[in-house]
Order: structure tokens, then sequence, then C-alpha cells
């Protein structure tokens, strides 16, 4: 495999000012490029772009380990300790969170920890750990 290369991804948000506040003040994203209908952001090194739109979607849930988790969502892999680190920050600032910071599948291969919540335009986000990154892609 060759190296891995940062990814490039966009979503349609509602508010755009709302939403880059979020993600720059809460999250802590550093803002790039931006027009009046669109934001460019360092998201843990990919290239992450929010895009005013009229209209967001409410996206499905599926079922996983006893939660109905959002479909469709997005978020970064973190170390253990950056989660820990993140999970800490958003609970003190008040995220409303779908799925609050839980460790699932405690025990078993793939345990991890895990969080949902939503930005100010609806758009689903997860933040994960792996107790091993080895069982990042184990059967």
């Amino acid at each position: 495999m060759s190296k891995l290369r940062p990814f490039h991804l966009a979503v349609p948000v509602k508010d755009l000012e709302k939403t880059r506040v979020f993600y720059r003040e809460v999250m802590g994203f550093e803002e790039g490029r931006s027009s009046n209908s669109w934001v460019d952001f360092n998201f843990y090194g990919h290239q992450f772009v929010i895009h005013k739109v009229d209209q967001v979607d409410d996206a499905e849930v599926n079922p996983v380990d006893g939660k109905s988790v959002p479909v469709p969502h997005f978020g970064v892999v973190l170390e253990w300790t950056d989660w820990e680190a993140l999970a800490k920050k958003l609970t003190g600032s008040k995220i409303s969170f779908i799925i609050e910071p839980y460790i699932r599948f405690e025990g078993q291969v793939g345990e991890q920890a895990t969080m949902f919540f939503k930005d100010p335009s609806g758009n689903a986000l997860e933040f994960k750990a792996f107790k091993n990154d080895a069982d990042i892609f184990a059967k």
C-alpha cells in the first residue's frame, strides 16, 4: 500500500457562519481558504470543507452495539489519550451528544472508545479510538 494521503471531504451546512465558528472554536480546526459560500478546514491533516446549502437532510440510523448510529457520519480515529481529551473538552462545552462518549465492544477484538454528535447544521460526526490500532480492520 502506498503512503496514506489526506482525504478531502465536503459537507453541506445550513448556516455557514454558525458552523464555521463551531469547527474553528469548539473543535479547534485551523481555517484555510474560504468564500461567502464555503470554508476549508484542517481536519487532523485532511481537507474538510463546509458548503452553504439551503437544506441538509436528516440522517438515517443503523443499530450498532445497542445504539442508533446515524448514517451518514464521519470523523477520525484518534489516539486513545487524544480521544479522552476531546471527550472531556466536548463534555465541558455542553455538546449535545447523539451517543455520549463510551467504550464499545469492551474486552473484545475491536474494543474502541466512541462518541457521536452533530455540528450546528446537523452533520453527524463520530470520533473514536481503538484500544489496539491493529484491530481497526480486524474481522
